[in-house]
Order: C-alpha cells, then structure tokens, then sequence
C-alpha cells in the first residue's frame, strides 16, 4: 500500500510542479510602457487618443494571444527607465535593439528595419555627408540615429546637439540654432506630412532592428507571446496593413486636422486634454505645497531651537535638499529608489509618478519654506523672548503665543512667491513622465509641430492661473494684517 501511494505521489509531483510553475510566471495582464512622441510609431491624433504603428501592433498581438495590456506613455526616457524599475512589463517606442541596449533588455523578433536619414530646411545647401563639416546636427538622446553620428563624427567633422524629443529637435532646426536633424526615416517624412518645410538630400542608412524589449532575464514569456504574435499577424495579412496605414504615400490617418493650424484650433481640439494637464498641474501643486508647509515649519523652527542637535538636524536637511536638483531628486525619487529597493530584496516596488512628483516638489518647497520660517522667527525682536522667558512662561508657550503669530505676518509673502515657484516647478517634474500640463503641451506639439501657437497657449494658461491666485493670496494677506 505505501508503495503504491509513493509512486503516485512520484507521478504526481511533477504534474503539481509544473502548474505551480505555470501559476507563478504567466500573467494574463501586462503593463507596457512607450513613447508619447515619436510619430508614426506612436503620437496622439486629434481626438487626443495615442495611436500609431506600435500602438496599434502591441494591441494587435495581445488581442491574437489572449492577454490584456494597460499601455502608459510618459516619453522615450521615462519608459526606458520604467522598465527596469519594475513599473512596467516591457516597452514598444520604435526602439532598435543595439548591442548596448541587449546589455539591459532582452529584445523581440524585429517588426521594422530602421533607416536614418538627414533631414534640412528647404533652402539649406547640404547636399552631402561632408557638406556638414563645422556645422550642427541635431538628434534624439539614446537613438540608433545618434550612435550612427556620434560613430561617423571625426570622419564628417560635424558637431551634435542631442534633444530629448522631436517637437524640439525639429524647432531648433527651424529656428536655425542647428543645421541639421538627423532622425528615422518614417519620422521625418511624417514631419514633413505635417507642414515642415524639409527635404532629405542624403538616401537613408540602415541602422539596426526595431523591436519590442523586455527587461533582461524578466517576462520570458511575454516576449514569446508577443514573437508567436507578431508571426501570426504576419501570416494573416494583419501586420502589412498597420504598416500600410501609417507608412503608405497614400495614407492620411496621420495628418493634423486644419483647424489646428490656428490657435483657437488648437484650443478647440485640444481643450480637454490641456484641461486634464491643468488639474494634474494644480493638483500637484496644491498637495505637494501643504506638505511642504508642514514639514517646513517643523525644520524651521529646529533651525532657531535652544538645542544644537535639533539645530543641526535642520542645516543638514536643508543644505541636502537645497543642493540637489529638483529634476535629479523627482529622478532618484522615481526610479533610484525602486531600483535600490529591487537590489536589496530582489522585489520590484514601484512608485506612481505622480506621488513620486509630490515627494520630490514638497522636499524642495520644504528646505526653502523652512529658510523662510527661520527668517521670520528671526525678525522678531528677541527682546520679546527674553522678555516671555523672564516672566517664566516657557519656551514652547512663547514661540506659539508670541513669536510665531508676529513672524506669520512677515512671512505669508515669501510663502505666496514659494507656492508660485512650486506651481512653475510641476514643469520640471513631467522629465519622470507625469503628464501634467506643460508635458501636454509637448505631447500636442509632437503631433502638430504647432510649437509657437501652443507654447503661446501654455504661457497664458500659467499667467492667468499664478495671476489669480497671486490675487487671492495678496488679499488674504490683507485680511490677516
């Protein structure tokens, strides 16, 4: 009898083995991050929707394998830096798989072959690779596109002008501050679709494989769903028709609408989505500030305490803090943290942008307002003090009836200007992905290459927004004086 059930277990266990194996690793849903500009790959249209090649191609390949996606878009970097934080399962951004890529990512089956081209301004007398010798060319950071130049440099004698994405690099060159572009064949003949006024002199040069990328040694088998996919829209006629409907002469799925050529076009068809920005914007803004008043009470009054440790505690946060980009720290905050979290416990633990955004925003809005605190205590005649204490009421009683109610009075200003820097300050916090409004912005920008129209419409919707509640703050400054 025991050696019947001994065998049956034997028989059993691997069975067991392996459906445990299969609940562990296969997932029925995937988190996949990608560009929010680079056209026809993808780009938003004019229903704000994000479409293009490899947005409807991710979505062609989950449909055919029976899995579900939730697609973010935060730009080229971010999503780079998504993945291998753990916050995504893999990225599809027109992304060639270089060598030094395939160091950090484990790459699909390719879907396109990349060609670079050089593209000028109409009038522009470049009509060659060496033409460019003692000019500038510009190109997107981390592309196949830069490495092609950065390796032909000392052969063409040019200079290079990295960009982090395209709406800037092609405004440059319009503005002249470059002389050249130097980008994916399909993204410049799509800007060119656009209205910008560009040719390309030089035929364009292979320069590698596109393909979807995982995080090295991470979701095997996503990467095999999406090859047996990729291989069955082939075979069906499905992939050739994505490609045909972006890359086609003929195709107009990708051209602006007219009415975006004017500014209240612009407004018309993109209201929605500048609104959306505008609430992250001041949302952010908003929550980041009151934590950053709390906190910077607290480091301010350590900074005039009796007791030096306290004292101390107060000059390190602050000169830590105040000597920190506020870009690096929203960066470290995003994706150092995770990644040192990940190298410690060997588990991905992620952060959401936007609380990353709020993190970062109210330490740097904390180290100023606790400066701010300092100074207003400071103001007070110490004879007040001096005067409290020999009375015999204590020090904490002082500061809170005394002291504190005269230096709220001298500091409400610097705290409306340190909300009005805080608000300027959501701009620098989109570099991690969090779409707010100047990043949709960008984002409309990458679709239209309406640069001037649409920062115009940026510029206004600031001025007005700090104007108002630079109103609002004045007039309770009043009140309480």
């Amino acid at each position: 009898m025991k050696k019947k059930i001994l065998a049956c277990l034997l028989i059993l266990f691997p069975i067991l083995s392996l459906g445990l194996a299969k609940a562990d690793t296969e997932k029925t849903k995937y988190v996949i991050a990608s560009d929010s500009s680079f056209a026809p790959f993808v780009f938003q249209d004019s229903s704000n929707q994000y479409t293009g090649i490899d947005m409807d191609l991710i979505k062609a390949i989950a449909e055919d394998q029976g899995f579900e996606i939730e697609i973010t878009n935060p730009g080229f970097d971010a999503a780079i830096n998504a993945v291998q934080s753990g916050q995504a399962d893999g990225i599809i951004a027109g992304m060639s798989a270089t060598d030094a890529r395939k160091e950090t990512f484990d790459f699909s089956d390719s879907y396109y072959t990349a060609n670079t081209i050089l593209g000028v301004k109409e009038s522009s007398t470049i009509s060659s690779y060496e033409d460019l010798n003692g000019k500038t060319v510009g190109v997107k950071n981390g592309t196949a596109s830069q490495t092609f130049l950065t390796e032909n440099q000392s052969k063409y004698g040019y200079k290079i002008k990295t960009f982090s994405d395209a709406a800037s690099m092609y405004d440059s060159l319009n503005t002249g501050s470059i002389d050249a572009v130097m980008d994916d064949e399909p993204v410049i003949k799509y800007s060119i679709s656009q209205g910008q006024k560009l040719k390309t002199p030089i035929a364009g040069t292979p320069i590698g494989e596109t393909a979807f990328a995982v995080k090295k040694g991470s979701n095997p088998e996503l990467l095999e769903k999406f090859n047996k996919g990729l291989a069955n829209l082939k075979a069906n006629g499905e992939f050739q028709k994505i490609l045909d409907k972006y890359l086609a002469s003929d195709s107009t799925t990708t051209s602006s609408t007219a009415d975006e050529t004017t500014v209240w076009g612009l407004l018309k068809n993109n209201y929605k989505q500048l609104l959306s920005g505008l609430g992250i914007t001041l949302s952010l803004a908003l929550i980041s500030f009151v934590i950053a008043i709390f906190i910077g009470i607290i480091f301010g009054i350590f900074s005039v305490s009796p007791y030096k440790s306290l004292r101390l505690i107060s000059e390190i946060f602050v000169d830590v803090i105040r000597g920190i980009p506020l870009m690096i720290l929203a960066a470290f905050i995003f994706w150092g943290i995770p990644n040192f979290i990940e190298s410690l416990t060997g588990q991905q633990s992620p952060i959401n942008d936007f609380v990353a955004g709020t993190i970062a925003l109210s330490l740097n809005s904390a180290a100023y307002i606790a400066e701010i605190v300092r100074g207003g205590i400071k103001a007070v005649p110490v004879g007040q003090m001096e005067a409290s204490r020999s009375l015999g009421i204590s020090y904490g009683k002082t500061m809170r009836k005394i002291v504190l109610p005269q230096a709220t009075k001298l500091m409400l200003p610097n705290f409306v200007n340190q909300f009005v820097i805080a608000l300027k300050d959501t701009t620098i916090v989109s570099a991690i992905g969090l779409v707010e409004l100047f990043q949709t912005g960008k984002i409309i920008i990458a679709r239209n290459y309406q640069s001037f129209k649409m920062y115009a419409i940026l510029a206004v919707f600031y001025l007005v927004i700090i104007t108002l509640l630079t109103r609002l703050a004045k007039r309770l400054e009043k009140r309480i004086q």
